[in-house]
């Protein structure tokens, strides 16, 4: 399901939740036609009654799923955290431009982002990282608080193989 008007919440099913750390979850919801519709870099609000609405960026695109990694930390996000698999959410948007792959095509791209900013830019990596054809290099730069805060673990292992992938922590190496 998509939205007539992206100003209207409507309601998503939740088809998996993906636990990364105590306090950082993924909801992957279904959605649409997301794949022709939605762009890494975008955000939707998510909207809980009587507990009022939250921007999320949108951490991956599938054919008919987005996903929102959220990590809890207020009234909203405390609420979101008591769903589960088949429950659904409600949501409007998508919002911003987000990123366009063809505006980076056959440059060299570095991103750079740490602990839940890298949701947002997560859809870039993993594009290009599956081709990297079509870039002149790319190097991705991340950082976590804590090895316990590491987001992404199975992303993080395909990139390493893929791009430069470097980590700004101390404690981190590309084996961890």
């Amino acid at each position: 399901m998509t939205a007539e008007n992206k100003y209207v919440p409507f309601p998503s099913k939740i088809e998996k939740v993906i636990k990364h750390t105590k306090a950082e979850y993924t909801f992957r919801m279904h959605y649409d036609n997301a794949l022709e519709t939605v762009r890494p870099g975008q955000f939707f609000e998510i909207s809980m009654p009587k507990y009022g609405e939250a921007p999320i960026s949108v951490s991956g695109i599938g054919e008919d799923t987005i996903d929102f990694t959220i990590r809890r930390v207020g009234v909203v996000t405390n609420e979101v955290f008591e769903r589960y698999e088949g429950q659904y959410l409600l949501i409007r948007g998508p919002y911003g431009n987000g990123f366009k792959f063809e505006d980076y095509d056959g440059s060299e791209l570095i991103v750079v982002a740490g602990g839940t900013g890298v949701s947002p830019v997560r859809g870039v990596i993993d594009h290009y990282a599956h081709h990297t054809d079509m870039v002149d290099g790319i190097t991705a730069i991340v950082g976590f608080k804590s090895p316990d805060d590491i987001l992404f673990r199975d992303d993080l292992a395909y990139w390493k193989e893929h791009i430069d992938l470097r980590f700004t922590d101390p404690w981190a190496s590309p084996g961890d």
